[in-house]
């Protein structure tokens, strides 16, 4: 599933940018992934939980404008890491690292007329993350008794929002920043020298910001 998603983004890329390169924009920048606090609780012991800190990346964000006001935008970045601890019950525990990809394609409105200097816009589309790489802490290791313990995430699929703003500082070089809202639902599974030790349900939804430059060709 996971080389079927990426070939499929890997050609959506490539049939944008060999579209007319007038329409087309590449925006790149710095991009923050800020889970909610509470991100999930552990299916079997519910007084427990875990939450997940930040992390910034390179963001890569593609648009296409159909015309003056609508635009298809497609936001990617470099993995992901987010560290993984207890609250409630395990506060002060570390429980692990996920890493994941969260591509989302977004359709946008933008508000104005082209020739603009400042365009607000708005969107909602879908996401899709990617989790790979989970690594279980030795707190987690120690708990269970064991070494032999992995850390598996579903993939997640859910909707998304945006806000944000494009800035033009000349013909083709401007301003991008936006601010999108994710719904990142996924079950985490503990297993312990092979067998399913414990579940979680892991609710992420992240604000995800960027701030960068634009290029318009």
């Amino acid at each position: 599933m996971k080389k079927t998603l990426s070939a499929a983004l890997v050609g959506l890329l490539l049939g944008t940018s060999s579209l007319a390169h007038a329409n087309l924009s590449i925006n790149v920048g710095a991009i923050n992934v800020n889970p909610d606090n509470a991100v999930s609780a552990i299916n079997e012991a519910p007084a427990l939980g875990l939450s997940a800190d930040d992390d910034t990346q390179l963001g890569l964000t593609f648009d296409y404008a159909f015309n003056d006001n609508w635009t298809a935008e497609l936001i990617a970045a470099t993995p992901f890491s987010h560290d993984v601890n207890g609250r409630a019950g395990l506060e002060g525990a570390a429980i692990g690292n996920i890493k994941h990809l969260p591509p989302t394609l977004l359709g946008q409105y933008h508000f104005g007329q082209a020739g603009d200097k400042f365009r607000p816009f708005i969107g909602v589309g879908v996401n899709y993350t990617i989790f790979f790489d989970e690594q279980a802490s030795q707190d987690l290791k120690t708990v269970l008794g064991t070494n032999d313990v992995k850390l598996k995430l579903d993939d997640s699929f859910g909707f998304a929002g945006q806000v944000g703003f494009n800035y033009a500082l000349e013909q083709n070089w401007g301003i991008h920043a936006m601010v999108s809202f994710m719904d990142i639902d996924s079950k985490a599974a503990v297993y312990a020298n092979g067998a399913k030790a414990l579940t979680v349900d892991v609710k992420i939804d992240p604000v995800v910001a960027m701030v960068g430059v634009r290029y318009s060709f």
